[in-house]
């Protein structure tokens, strides 16, 4: 039997990897990391929607593809192995599960409608659930939310932000709703947006479903984790892909460095560290939509695991390079930053397997 991912899959995974690496080169990719103004990434963005994906987790009933979390792990393979400064996560993972999870049928009817013609796009405002500080928190009162969200997702082309409070219950809130502050957060990783939020007396809709139970937080979280992990682990496969080029190229002492042990070993070391990590995300995702009982968990395990591997990748690949791997030349410092920041997006690998042992009873 073939344990993998289908000929659909790899389809998606295949044309969004061949649309950004022709549409997004690392010259263009380096020129929308220093101009956040640039209209290239506003070309990407409307050419990776005419692709679909913003569509995937829609159901068909409402314009949608409905397709699985599978298919979206696959696509964010391909984003980040092409560090493609998209949203992707948030908008078109995230917000779905939450109202699929969290809405009542008018809300998704009218919800799945507005983001499947691209009227509604949404940011994702959830870390007072996983990981809240002193001096931000979310309050929800008579259909009014105050407080303060740090990085909020995917918050470039949003129309709308989706927010959740310690309680879990979940809200949306229209971007052009009075008492709404928004600074812009300077992050490692500059080919995605984040935002810093302030709100005052500002109106919300709370999904309805979401006040009754943690399902639909907690089902948009674990998907949110499992996609972040998909695109380091396509960053991860980019940068030992280019460390072995590398050590192909490069001479010392009149012989390519890939003939020596020490670079030979790890090489070795990151692709077998690395291999393991595909099935540990296709079986977190297959696991979202098909046992229950398992989910949440593989959702951590996916995410934790994920982050200390690709971070062990990111260096070892970096020191195959020597002192380019260093510069700005190679550029291959998009790829480590994106990976280093995947590592704290919703929630670090000590808060997540803090979660696990929770579902563990542990």
């Amino acid at each position: 039997m073939y344990f993998g991912l289908s000929e659909d899959q790899i389809f998606f995974q295949d044309n969004v990897k061949k649309f950004l690496s022709e549409q997004a080169p690392l010259d263009l990719i380096r020129e929308i990391a220093e101009d956040k103004e640039s209209k290239i990434k506003d070309k990407l963005h409307q050419g990776i929607k005419n692709l679909g994906i913003n569509n995937i987790l829609i159901p068909e009933e409402n314009g949608g593809l409905g397709l699985d979390l599978l298919f979206a792990v696959a696509i964010s393979q391909s984003i980040g192995s092409c560090i493609g400064p998209l949203p992707f996560a948030g908008s078109y993972v995230i917000a779905p599960i939450a109202i699929e999870h969290g809405a009542n049928q008018e809300q998704k009817d009218r919800l799945f409608e507005g983001m499947s013609n691209n009227s509604i796009n949404f940011a994702i405002g959830f870390s007072d659930y996983f990981g809240s500080r002193d001096s931000s928190s979310l309050k929800f009162s008579d259909d009014k939310v105050s407080g303060r969200t740090l990085f909020v997702l995917d918050s470039e082309y949003a129309s709308h932000v989706m927010l959740c409070n310690d309680e879990g219950q979940i809200g949306i809130v229209s971007l052009n709703s009075k008492g709404i502050d928004s600074i812009e957060l300077t992050t490692v990783d500059k080919t995605r947006a984040f935002k810093e939020m302030h709100f005052k007396d500002t109106p919300i809709e709370i999904l309805e479903n979401s006040k009754k139970s943690f399902n639909a937080i907690e089902k948009s979280i674990d998907a949110g984790r499992i996609v972040i992990a998909a695109d380091s682990v396509g960053a991860s496969q980019s940068m030992i892909d280019k460390a072995v080029e590398y050590s192909k190229e490069r001479k010392q002492f009149n012989r390519v460095i890939g003939s020596f042990q020490a670079v030979k070993h790890m090489c070795a070391e990151m692709t077998a560290e690395l291999e393991p990590c595909n099935a540990l995300i296709w079986h977190a995702a297959h696991s979202f939509d098909n046992n229950e009982s398992n989910a949440r968990l593989m959702a951590c395990h996916a995410k934790s695991h994920v982050s200390e591997v690709s971070k062990m990748v990111s260096k070892k690949s970096t020191e195959v390079h020597g002192g380019m791997g260093f510069t700005d030349l190679l550029g291959l410092h998009y790829w480590f930053k994106r990976i280093g920041l995947n590592r704290h997006i919703l929630g670090s690998p000590e808060i997540v397997r803090k979660e696990a042992a929770k579902v563990q009873g542990l």
